[in-house]
This record gives structure tokens, sequence and C-alpha cells, in this order.
């Protein structure tokens, strides 16, 4: 008789040592061979099926970070010691945090969602928002604002409003019922992104210095206590399988079930989790996401100075078949876990049952060194927690330059048709406003409450975000999210730059000084040695760009695998997108920049360099569906230089401010005017003469480091010192009034403006 005949009901550490040929079923769980054989060498025996879980979740590439963290580092080593001054937590947590001023901090962080948006688009989504929201919570902090990223396929491809309603209506149904603002993001369409579109998710949230925990089991003889919603089916072998894979045809075990989110459980778990760490009662609390009770034991265990023992019959379900290794893996939401003392237990209970918060003491804290884990009265998992959380592969994966890439390179935009008549350029601005990528996100962000708390002093459409922190002072914060695909697929170092740059630049824009970063690096595989190429090309470019402009990575996402069709196809991956959001302080909200002019009569005046740059373009892409040629050059001196100017132009009379990126100056332009119904009169023929560019080029081009100031007459030449004294070249375009925007023999009426910006996404999806 095999052994496997007279297997006993639970796999036991005992069985396991007794039963080593006993075939497991490693690669079902996405474990290759040698990781396999690896985790029998570290126990010395096979796993328990309950230990395989585990190791299959915590090395997965979603939680391990296997294939990118030898290229990580990058973003630590390159944080000099005048980074470091405002930084309180930096990389390795749930979340970095950050000084602000007057004794507030603040903690930001941005992470991907995206395969379960794709099996299942709302619960997708707003597991994402929860998912980031406890991230924040876990630190100490109240989450007081959120934002988001998207990216789908071809606007008229038969599934893509599919994933678009289920996605929005996710993230603002979530959202919304935690009562946070959304006070930005982006909204993306290719068909890049067809079966696999990016849901990236970002929460901000705001604490006193004293206020910052960190997770970890510490305290012999501390209980591990499980809180919030019960254990569920939902999510099971999420983060090993769904949001590391490739989708295959014919393999249901690729696309597990999506979490299920409460939105009203996660708002009274924000409160209890507040006033347990006001009331000093944990020692440390870890949210549930990824990998659920694996990741939580393992990493509290590993951040700890002793081990862990825990009882997983005392977990309480919500599916009562659950088996151990699923109860272990089940990635219901809104669950945390806390280390508490005994003296302070009947605190803690009394503050969950305050809030109907449901509890049960599922471990305690030992000095084994070890993390255990019992069922049904046996052992069924005795790992060293190191192993499963922080010591697992590490892979050197192969990467070049793909074949490909010059051929992409020298084709360049330069060859295609340009207009010349006024009649040309005013069609050209029109369908470009128009266009999905460019039109305006209302019927998004319309879903969405902006507002709520009363702390936003702006949002979406304008250029960053900014919330309040400080109620007496007024002192808050402003937050900008940006990428481009298509530069990124030019050039992934360059691209990367570029996305950091527009983030740094829009935080600017509204005032605020740019002191941190945070990213979320979304790519194909790291298998195929191109995709590897890209994220690393993408990673050394932003960690050099973040070095220069003195604004360090706290932390954020890799998500990999995110490709449709046979692997190593050129156009099988998504263009390699790193989504970076930068975080700024200003003293006063009340003084934040808006990015539109309220009134006329304003001077508006153009900041900075115009250059012939249209490869990668917004026209190159709605004219022609083009991509090709090399993106905007990046030039961090002249970003750091303009960032000194906008920072202080209120101060030099500044009354609105507009980055000039995506369409060019003429989309900034409409933008501005579209923001308060007040139309512009401009001339770009001194930028063509002063920077020996066409009309065409004046208008479109994509050049970085450019911004459009309004202010008062009597002021312009005060703004025209600050950007001589900053190196900035600047030139007073025009005047603000009418109702239309009239650029040198090219006019639009507002009305024609509004109606083409603001129909597009209806037509398509109301």
């Amino acid at each position: 008789m095999s052994a496997s005949a007279v297997r006993p009901t639970l796999d036991t550490v005992e069985n396991a040592a007794a039963t080593p040929d006993e075939v497991q079923p490693y690669a079902e769980l996405g474990l290759k061979p040698d990781e396999y054989q690896r985790i029998r060498d570290i126990l010395g025996r096979r796993p328990t099926a309950a230990e395989l879980a585990m190791y299959s979740v915590m090395w997965s590439e979603h939680c391990s970070y296997k294939s990118s963290k030898v290229h990580l580092k990058k973003f630590g080593e390159r944080v000099t010691d005048e980074m470091k001054q405002n930084l309180l937590v930096g990389i390795g947590e749930n979340a970095g945090v950050v000084d602000i001023g007057d004794g507030w901090a603040v903690t930001f962080k941005v992470e991907s969602h995206n395969h379960p948006s794709f099996v299942e688009p709302y619960q997708g989504a707003a597991t994402g928002v929860g998912g980031i929201v406890r991230d924040i919570i876990s630190m100490g902090a109240r989450p007081v604002a959120v934002m988001d990223q998207l990216r789908f396929g071809a606007v008229d491809h038969p599934d893509t409003a599919r994933v678009v309603h289920g996605v929005v209506s996710g993230v603002g149904g979530y959202g919304n019922s935690l009562g946070l603002p959304n006070i930005g993001g982006e909204l993306v369409f290719d068909g890049s992104y067809q079966g696999n579109p990016l849901v990236n998710a970002l929460c901000v949230g705001v604490l006193r210095h004293e206020d910052i925990h960190l997770a970890n089991a510490s305290g012999i003889g501390n209980q591990v206590i499980l809180f919030g919603a019960r254990t569920g089916g939902d999510g099971i072998g999420g983060a090993s399988i769904l949001a590391s894979e490739t989708f295959e045809d014919g393999v249901p075990a690729k696309r597990p079930s999506v979490q299920v989110g409460d939105p009203f459980m996660e708002k009274v778990l924000i409160e209890c989790c507040l006033e347990l760490f006001a009331a000093g009662v944990v020692e440390g609390i870890q949210d549930l996401g990824a990998a659920g009770i694996s990741c939580a034991t393992s990493e509290l265990a590993s951040n700890g100075d002793g081990g862990m023992h825990v009882f997983l019959d005392d977990v309480l379900l919500r599916d009562p078949s659950l088996n151990a290794g699923e109860i272990l893996m089940s990635e219901s939401q809104e669950r945390m876990m806390a280390v508490v003392t005994p003296a302070r237990y009947d605190e803690f209970v009394a503050i969950c049952r305050k809030w109907d918060v449901e509890f049960s003491v599922v471990g305690e804290v030992n000095d084994s060194g070890r993390l255990t884990i019992d069922h049904h009265g046996q052992r069924i998992v005795d790992v060293d927690p190191r192993t499963v959380a922080h010591e697992g592969p590490t892979y050197h994966r192969p990467y070049a330059r793909p074949a490909w890439q010059d051929a992409l390179v020298a084709a360049s935009s330069s060859s295609l048709p340009r207009p010349t008549t006024a009649d040309e350029l005013r069609a050209t601005a029109l369908r470009l406003l128009a266009s999905p990528n460019l039109a305006s996100k209302a019927w998004v962000t319309d879903q969405y409450d902006r507002f709520v708390q009363g702390n936003t002093a702006l949002a979406q459409p304008d250029d960053g975000g900014v919330i309040r922190v400080d109620e007496s002072t007024n002192l808050g914060v402003a937050l900008a999210t940006d990428a481009n695909g298509r530069y990124a697929k030019l050039d992934p170092r360059t691209g990367a730059q570029l996305a950091l740059a527009e983030a740094y630049r829009n935080v600017a824009v509204s005032g605020a000084t740019p002191m941190a970063v945070t990213d979320c690096l979304n790519f194909g595989s790291p298998e195929n040695p191109d995709s590897m190429w890209q994220l690393v090309e993408a990673i050394e470019g932003l960690a050099d760009a973040c070095q220069t402009l003195g604004v360090p990575v706290t932390g954020g996402n890799v998500s990999l695998y995110n490709e449709t069709g046979a692997p190593g196809l050129v156009d099988s991956a998504i263009h390699p997108t790193p989504v970076v959001g930068v975080l700024g302080v200003l003293p006063d909200v009340r003084e934040a920049v808006p990015s539109g002019w309220r009134s006329e009569g304003l001077s508006v005046v153009l900041l900075g360099t115009t250059l012939d740059e249209l490869d990668g373009s917004a026209w190159a892409d709605v004219e022609h569906q083009h991509l090709g040629g090399v993106p905007p050059r990046v030039d961090l001196a002249a970003e750091k230089a303009l960032a000194s100017v906008l920072i202080g132009a209120r101060a030099a009379g500044a009354v609105a401010a507009h980055d000039l990126s995506e369409g060019g100056l003429i989309q900034a332009l409409l933008e501005s005017s579209l923001r308060y119904g007040v139309g512009v009169r401009a001339s770009v023929a001194g930028v063509s003469e002063r920077d020996g560019v066409s009309t065409f080029a004046a208008l479109f081009s994509e050049t970085t480091a450019r911004a459009l100031v309004a202010v008062e007459p009597s002021r312009v030449a005060d703004l025209l010192a600050a950007a001589a004294s900053a190196g900035v070249p600047a030139l007073e375009i025009g005047t603000t009034g009418g109702d239309a925007v009239v650029v040198d023999d090219v006019t639009i009426a507002l009305g024609e403006a509004r109606e083409a910006h603001t129909g597009t996404l209806p037509k398509l999806f109301a």
C-alpha cells in the first residue's frame, strides 16, 4: 500500500517527514521546480500542504519581489543624507512616512490590483482601494484621501466597457462609502492594456510623529489577535497566481476567486484601529492583504525578536468548510492582526466591542525563533518565519535591449504630415481635445466624492490634489501621479524620468514643495529579457532622477506578468508603465494655485523653452496612430528651476498655473480656459521666433519643464524677474478674457470646446 493511501486527514509535520516521496502540486501553486526543492532543503523534509501554501504565496512575485528586489535596492542606495532629513520611515514598511512640519507626518503609497480587476472589475478595483487604505492604517495614520491610476484597452473594443464600468464603480463605491475624497488620478485608453488593465490605487494618511507604528511581533507571551471581518474563501491563491502570472486559456487555476470587499466594515475597522493606537493597547498591527494570514503571521514573526505559535482552529470563519491551506491563503478583506500584551487585553476587547468588531486570539509570541501552527490539535506548520517572509528567492534575471527597439526608435514622427493652415491647426486641436485620453474625465470623477470631510483644497481637474492636514494652521499636502506608457515603450529609462518630472511639476504647479515619491512599476513578464530590460532601465532612470531632484522613494509596488498573448511577442506585454506619485508640502492650502483662470484681464506667461518634440505625443497617436522615435528629453535641472519659480509664484502674483504635457500648449490653454469658463487671447509668434520652432510645434510639442502662469498685469514684472533669477525662460503670450481661445489665427469658441471636451466619455460609456 502506498504512503498516500494512508495519508491522514491533516498533512502534519510528522506525516511530511514520514512521506518524503509524496507528490505535491507545487506547480499549480506557482512554484518552479527549483523553488520547491529549495523549500525541501530549508525544511530538511518535504513541506506539509499548509507550509507549501504559505511558501507559494509568500515567494510569489507579488509578495517577494524576487525578480526586482536586486534592482529596487538602487532606490535606497541613492538616497543622500539631505534626502533623508524629512524621511521618518523609508522603504521596507507597509508605507513610507514623511515629516511635513509642526509635528505632523504623512504616509502614502500606491499599489496595483491589475489582474483581479480584469477578472471581476468591480471587486478587483474596490478591494484594491481597501487594501491600500489598510496599509496606511497599519502605520498608525488616519486615511484622508485616495487617488486612482487607471488604464484600459481600446475604447472601441467590445470588452472595454465591461472593465471600465466595473472598475470605476468599484473605486467610487468603496472610496465613497469610506468617506475618503478621491482627489486625482489618471485615465488612459490604449490597446496594449486590452487583456490586462492597470488599476493602481494610492492612499495618503496623516499622523503625529509620536503615532508612527511598525509591524512586528515582539514580547514573549504577547497575544496575537485577528480582528475585523471573518475569513472566507474569496481571493484564495490571489497573490501566488492571479497577481503574478499571465492568463492562459483552459487553465482555471489561473483564475481563482477575487476578493470581496465591504467598505462599511472597513470604515468601522479604521476607527477601531485608530482608537486602539490612541489608547496604546497594541504593540503592533499588520493588515491582511495579499497572502492573508500567511503573510501577516510570517512577517510579524520575522520582524520580531522571537517566534510565534498560532492556533488555526481559533480563526473565525465565514465558511467552515475551508481547509488549513485555504485559511492560510485566503485574502478575505477588512482583516487586521494585532500584537497585544496580556495586561492590555481587556482594553483591546472593550474597544473592539465598542465598534462591534469581531476578534479572536489566534496565537502567542514565544522565544522559539519558529513560526508554528496547529490545526485540530496537530502541528501543520513549523518553519523559520524569515525563510517565508524575507529570505525567498532572489533572481538575477537575464535582460537585454530588445532587438526591435532600434527600429521603433528610428520610426520618428518627423515624416508624418503636419497641419499648417489655421483651419488645420484648429481642427487638430479640437480632435485632440475630444480624444479619450485628453477629454474631460468628469464622467469618471463625478462618480467619486472629491470633497467629503471638507479638507480638499484642489482636486481633478486641477493638476494636483491638495488636502489640508491641520485645520488650525491650514498646513497641507499636494499629490500628483503620472505615467506615460508610450514614452516608456520608446525609452523606458527616459519614460520613468518623464513620469517623475511631470508629477514633480504638477505638485509644484499647485504651489507645494515636492518632498517624496511612491511608485507602482507595471511591466510584463520578468522571464522575458525584453520586459526585464524595460524594468531595469525604468528603475535605473527613476533612481537617478529622484537623487537629482532630491525626492526619495518611500515605498511602492512592482506588478509583473502584465501581458496577454504568447510570451515573447513584441506586442504581448503592456506598454511599460512606471506610475510615479509625488507628495509635496504646502504651508497654507488657502494659497493653493488652481489650474484655470477665473477672471478676465490676467496676463498669461509661458515658462520654459519649447523644442520640436512630437515623438510619442498625443498628436502622433490621435492623428496618425503612430508610435516611434524618441520621447521628449529630460532636463532635471530645468525642472528644478521651474519648480522653484512655481513654488514662489503665488508671492509673485500667480492666480492660476497649469503644466504643459500631453497635447502641448494648446491643450493647456484650452483646459485652463474651460476650468472656469474664461477664454484667452494669445500668440505663439514670440515662442516660434525665440525657440526656432514652427507654429505647429509651438502649439503641440510636448517638451517638458514648461508651465503656464496667469498673473495680474501689475505683477508680470515680478514673475518675469523671479523666472530670470532662476534661469527659467519666460514670455508673456496673452491675456485672459472672452468666450473663446484665440491663438493668433486659430479661434475655438469655449462652447464648442466644452462640447468636444466633455462629450467623449459619456458617449462611449454612459
